[in-house]
């Protein structure tokens, strides 16, 4: 439980580091953790092996980087998508929407943390707690979106709280689906589908 929880050490990025960070992101969300080495990584980066392990210290650093950086770019996405909306239901709706423009732009492949989460099962893996952290925090915010339709309502907060958690898992659940579909490429915009789906469970979009 604990390992889910604690946060990652982070290191201070120099010029160079950032480099080799960019490279390494590039390089493990098109190929796969496992399959990049350090040697590639130093190679793309244009520096050499001894200043990699200088700067990060062993290639798990340098996934923990990577994920915890995709991660931090997702939330601030995320967030900034949601602060012109204000009606409950088309907050959730703009989830999706998010969700949809930022996987065709930036995860042509999948969810980065699904993909990491398929190579990486230790849970005493740095990097593990911020994967199960993402995944965390998206099921918070739909919880949390799904409460506020709850009092728009006028359903109230402890009334409605069991009421939350069920429509939070479910959007979850629509959610997690369309983005591991949308890396499969097995069913054209996947988000559309779970939207309309959405739409129907929150009585928005009409």
């Amino acid at each position: 439980m604990s390992s889910n929880t604690v946060k990652p050490r982070r290191i201070a990025m120099t010029a160079g580091a950032q480099r080799a960070l960019d490279a390494a992101s590039r390089l493990f969300y098109e190929r796969g953790i496992h399959a990049v080495g350090v040697d590639l990584i130093a190679a793309e980066a244009g520096v050499t092996k001894k200043t990699l392990y200088d700067r990060f210290g062993s290639k798990e650093q340098i996934v923990v980087e990577y994920l915890a950086a995709r991660d931090e770019r997702w939330r601030a996405f995320m967030v900034g998508q949601l602060e012109s909306v204000q009606d409950p239901a088309d907050r959730i709706l703009a989830v999706f929407d998010a969700s949809r423009t930022w996987a065709r732009e930036k995860s042509p492949r999948g969810c980065g943390m699904v993909n990491a989460r398929a190579e990486i099962s230790d849970p005493s893996h740095p990097a593990y707690a911020i994967i199960t952290g993402q995944k965390k925090w998206m099921l918070a915010l739909f919880t949390d979106l799904a409460r506020g339709i709850g009092n728009n309502r006028g359903e109230g907060r402890s009334g409605d709280r069991h009421g939350a958690a069920r429509l939070g898992g479910i959007l979850m659940l629509l959610h997690e689906g369309a983005l591991v579909t949308h890396g499969l490429g097995i069913l054209e915009d996947p988000f559309a589908h779970a939207r309309q789906e959405v739409e129907r469970l929150v009585g928005a979009g009409a």
